[in-house]
């Protein structure tokens, strides 16, 4: 369980510093899209922030699933 929690803790610090990086990366950015999703679309966001939220995202959920996935026939 000590491992479980470590892992957890050492993954959300690394994606918090990606996202930081995330936010200082894109200050620069030019080029802006919608996302469009069910029916609904968003503001101009740059392409960098989008890619970068998608990446943490994926990242996050998949320390997740793994975790819950631990069975152990006794």
């Amino acid at each position: 369980m000590n491992t479980l929690i470590r892992k957890i803790i050492f993954s959300l610090s690394v994606n918090f510093c990606f996202f930081i990086i995330l936010i200082l990366g894109i200050q620069n950015s030019g080029i802006k899209n919608k996302v469009k999703f069910l029916g609904y679309e968003s503001v101009n966001l740059p392409l960098s922030f989008i890619v970068g939220i998608s990446f943490i995202g994926g990242s996050i959920s998949g320390i997740f699933i793994p975790s819950n996935l631990n069975f152990k026939n006794e």
